[in-house]
């Protein structure tokens, strides 16, 4: 006997939930290495882009949770969603090893495996409504945070090629 669905659970065809596979496929695992079975996405190679490569994955990655929590992901989801956001995004900033960071972790699949997770618990769903504004204030502020390591690893860099010729 199938079981039975609720508003709860999304049916298995829902487009929101196919639309974030979508996304964090492209994002994530777009591409397979020749000769191997390592894929990695779009993410990895904006990454190669210094500062602007790391924010627009960010973006992404935001627009991936806001639908999230449009479909009802509660609070402790959505931590660990900006958890996995937060350690792309800062890690991912660092020159060289960040690049090689990206390749790995897939901070966007493993974000939708917590909503699939998520929703096939069965548990009821807490309505997540109130939890838009602290999403976006959390994005905005590991966007601000990301932007700002940047620029001050940027400064740090100039400084030290200017004390070489000074």
């Amino acid at each position: 006997m199938a079981a039975q669905q609720t508003q709860d659970t999304p049916p298995p065809s829902d487009p929101d939930l196919a639309r974030l596979d979508f996304v964090a496929s492209l994002m994530d695992n777009a591409f397979r290495v020749p000769g191997t079975s390592f894929r990695f996405g779009f993410d990895s190679i904006l990454g190669l882009v210094p500062g602007v490569g790391d924010g627009i994955g960010l973006l992404v990655s935001g627009f991936l949770a806001t639908i999230m929590v449009r479909r009802g992901a509660g609070p402790v989801v959505m931590l660990q969603m900006l958890g996995n956001m937060g350690l792309d995004a800062v890690v991912g900033a660092v020159p060289l090893a960040g690049d090689i960071f990206d390749f790995g972790f897939k901070a966007n699949r493993r974000n939708v495996a917590l909503l699939k997770k998520y929703y096939a618990s069965g548990d009821r769903k807490p309505h997540a409504g109130w939890s838009v504004a602290l999403l976006v204030l959390l994005f905005l502020g590991l966007l601000g945070l990301l932007f700002w390591g940047i620029w001050r690893l940027s400064a740090m860099l100039v400084q030290g090629v200017v004390g070489w010729f000074g």
